[in-house]
């Protein structure tokens, strides 16, 4: 072998490894049932599980389980995969409940999350089962299902909403809510009883129900008192920010 043939046989590995780290590989992650894993995390921020009397702070590989209360501070992101996979983000000043987390034997997932406060951005991986799949994203007025999409849910402190869809289509249903009980009036002298009538059977009474299905490019907002306006188109100009460009750059390495 000649001199100038063993040169290129050497740096030619080197050139390769420089190759390699310079590329933005794929994004794995090792996951485990019933929890999801925090794979990005700028700034603070917190968690109290059942059991915890003090909130302790989250780092980046942490799991998060179910029954958890996360809140995420001033300047902060999260980002975090469930077990099917999916990916869930979070903005700041952001606070949420990881409902469930669960994967079937034959793949069917059940997964919730409760948003309080605050800003979250789903990439929800596609889902070949069926019947029986669930994945919702709830707040205090709305719920919103789907089975393979990329979404958005932004809450307010008023308890306003607004579904944003990017692909895919996402159903957004109304909560139902029991109407409060009212506190029983004071006795007062004896009265005269009517006479035997038909009742009806106990039912609950609940707040005026809406479902909407919210396509592609699609928005609908929710009122603080429960009602949805009508679903209308929204533009990417419009609705480019921080918060969007941010999102859309990591579902690209997710794709990858």
């Amino acid at each position: 072998m000649s001199k100038r043939t063993k040169i290129i046989a050497a740096v030619f590995p080197v050139l390769l490894l420089f190759a390699s780290a310079q590329a933005q590989p794929p994004v794995a992650v090792k996951m485990t049932k019933g929890k999801a894993r925090v794979t990005s995390l700028q700034g603070e921020v917190s968690m109290t599980c059942p059991g915890q009397t003090q909130a302790v702070i989250i780092k980046n590989y942490d799991f998060i389980k179910p029954g958890c209360e996360v809140s995420t501070g001033a300047d902060s992101r999260l980002e975090m995969v469930l077990p099917d996979r999916s990916v869930v983000r979070f903005a700041e000043k952001t606070k949420f409940i990881l409902v469930q987390a669960d994967i079937g034997a034959r793949g069917s997932r059940a997964v919730g999350i409760s948003v309080m406060l605050g800003k979250i951005w789903t990439n929800v991986r596609k889902s070949l089962v069926g019947e029986g799949d669930k994945f919702e994203i709830s707040c205090r007025n709305a719920v919103a299902g789907v089975r393979g999409t990329v979404y958005r849910m932004d809450v307010e402190t008023d308890q306003s909403a607004v579904v944003k869809v990017y692909d895919g289509e996402v159903s957004v249903a109304g909560v139902s809510r029991a109407k409060e009980t009212e506190p029983p009036e004071t006795p007062g002298p004896p009265q005269p009883v009517a006479g035997p009538s038909v009742i009806e059977g106990p039912k609950p009474v609940t707040m005026e129900q809406w479902v909407y299905i919210v396509r592609s490019m699609q928005q609908v907002r929710i009122t603080s008192d429960g009602q949805a306006l009508k679903p209308r188109d929204f533009t990417e100009e419009e609705d480019m920010d921080d918060w969007v460009k941010w999102n859309k750059q990591r579902d690209k390495q997710f794709e990858q």
